[in-house]
């Protein structure tokens, strides 16, 4: 059962990225200088409800488990993001690809410790009712 739950958990991530990438892509085309913003806005997103729900149950368990590796797995995209910052690299374009490698590294960091303060205190005051 948790295979089944995994599998769609996981294709509604996709399906998610795949909207807020486009929807963010296109609403950032006023530069054409500026890295592959959609891939920044999913994975930082990803990290932040990684960290509450992480934060908020920690063991996590068989939801946490689908929500995490499911739907947050079929919604992140490392790999998408190095190959974009790879294809920058390939391209010349050494400002855009340093730029969008350190804002990914720094912003999902910055994401995911917040995502994980506002999931202590939620878990807190779940568990203080």
């Amino acid at each position: 059962m948790i295979w089944a739950a995994l599998a769609v958990a996981g294709g509604m991530g996709a399906i998610c990225r795949f909207l807020v990438d486009g929807w963010v892509t296109r609403a950032s085309r006023t530069g054409q200088g500026l890295p592959p913003l959609g891939t920044v806005a999913v994975n930082v997103s990803a990290c932040l409800l990684l960290g509450i729900a992480v934060g908020a149950v920690p063991g996590g368990g068989d939801a946490a488990l689908v929500l995490g590796t499911g739907l947050l797995g079929g919604y992140s995209t490392f790999s998408t993001a190095a190959v974009e910052a790879a294809r920058l690299l390939t391209a010349g374009r050494w400002g855009p690809a340093v730029m969008h490698a350190g804002l990914m590294t720094l912003a999902t960091l910055v994401a995911a410790s917040l995502g994980l303060t506002v999931g202590h205190a939620l878990g807190a005051g779940v568990a203080a009712q």
